[in-house]
C-alpha cells in the first residue's frame, strides 16, 4: 500500500497540492513549521479558506453564536454539526478538516462518543472529530481512535463548559490550574490525540506546554509559543460584532462592508435606479410585437 500524501486537482492556474493529513501535523512540529487553521462553515467559506492554503478547517460549535444566533454554544445539536460539515467537506479538498462534538453529544457515554464521531466522517466528510475536556475525556478520545477516527482535544477555555467555568474567561492562571491543565494534556496525548487546542491560558503556560508534548498545540488566546493557530473566521473578518474577544486580531471589517452594500441596494431600489436595462432581461421587438397582437393590444 503505498504511504504516499494523495492529491488534490485545483482549479486551472493554481498548483497541484496535497492534501493535509494528521501526519502532515506531527511533521510539521517536528520541521519547526507552524501549523494554519481557521473555523468554516459553509460552502463558499470552506472554498476560500481552502484556496488561501489554510493547513486545517474546523467545523466549530462557534456556529452556534456566529450562525446561529445562540448566547453560546451549548444548543448546537449533531445534527446542526452535521449539515454545517457537508457544505463545508462539499468546498474544501485540501485542508484538515475537524468537526466539532457539541455538547452532550460525547459526555454521557463512551459508546455515544465513539457513534457520534463516527457520523462525522460517515456522514459529513471529516477526517478527524475535536471533544473538549482533558482526563475526564481521556477513555472516549482512547476508544475513538482505536475506531480509527483522529482526535483533536481542547484544553483551557471550553466553551461548552461556560456555566461551570462562570463565563467566557481566561483560564489555567493560578498553579493549581495550570498544573492541571498540563496533567490534562499529557493525558490526551496518552490517550492518542493528534493534537490539542489550547484557548485563552498564559503564553507562557502554553508555549512550555508545546514544548513538552510530542504531538502539535494550537493555540488561540495562548500566545505565539504555540505550533499552530486557530481563529474563528467571523472575528477574523470583523462578521460578528456582538463581541470581539481580545486575541482576536481583526484582518477585516466585513460587517461594515455588508451594512455599506445593503444599504446602497436598499437606496438603488428606493430611487427606481436598479435594476437597470444591464440588469434585465430582454425580449425581441418582433415577439413582443407578436404577443401585443396577440393580446389585442397592438
Amino acid at each position: 500500500m503505498s504511504t504516499e500524501t494523495p492529491k488534490v486537482k485545483t482549479k486551472a492556474g493554481e498548483t497541484e497540492r496535497a492534501k493535509v493529513t494528521t501526519r502532515l501535523f506531527r511533521q510539521k512540529k517536528k520541521d519547526g513549521e507552524v501549523i494554519t487553521m481557521l473555523t468554516a462553515y459553509d460552502y463558499p467559506t470552506a472554498l476560500a479558506v481552502d484556496r488561501a492554503g489554510i493547513d486545517a478547517i474546523l467545523v466549530g460549535d462557534s456556529l452556534g453564536m456566529v450562525v446561529l444566533g445562540y448566547p453560546n454554544t451549548l444548543p448546537v445539536t449533531m445534527d446542526d454539526m452535521l449539515h454545517h460539515s457537508r457544505a463545508v467537506s462539499r468546498g474544501a479538498h485540501y485542508a484538515l478538516l475537524i468537526g466539532d462534538m457539541p455538547f452532550m453529544s460525547y459526555q454521557v457515554s463512551v459508546e455515544q462518543a465513539v457513534a457520534n464521531a463516527g457520523r462525522f466522517l460517515q456522514e459529513a466528510g471529516m477526517d478527524a472529530v475535536k471533544l473538549e475536556g482533558g482526563r475526564e475525556r481521556a477513555e472516549a478520545v482512547r476508544q475513538i481512535v482505536a475506531a480509527g477516527i483522529p482526535v483533536m482535544g481542547h484544553l483551557g477555555l471550553t466553551p461548552q463548559s461556560v456555566n461551570t467555568l462562570g463565563g467566557f474567561r481566561p483560564q489555567a492562571r493560578t498553579s493549581s490550574a495550570a498544573k492541571k491543565l498540563i496533567d490534562d494534556a499529557f493525558s490526551l496525548e496518552e490517550a492518542g490525540a493528534f493534537s490539542v487546542v489550547l484557548e485563552s491560558v498564559p503564553a507562557r503556560l502554553a508555549e512550555w506546554v508545546s514544548k513538552k508534548l510530542s504531538i502539535p498545540t494550537i493555540g488561540i488566546g495562548a500566545g505565539i509559543g504555540c505550533d499552530g493557530q486557530v481563529l474563528v473566521t467571523h472575528d477574523l473578518l470583523g462578521l460578528f460584532d456582538r463581541f470581539t474577544p481580545k486575541f482576536v486580531k481583526q484582518y477585516a471589517s466585513m460587517h461594515s462592508v455588508m451594512n455599506d452594500a445593503f444599504t446602497g441596494f436598499k437606496n438603488d431600489v428606493e430611487a427606481r435606479s436598479f435594476p437597470t436595462d444591464e440588469h434585465s432581461v430582454t425580449i425581441k421587438e418582433e415577439q413582443w410585437q407578436a404577443l401585443l397582437k396577440e393580446l389585442g393590444e397592438s
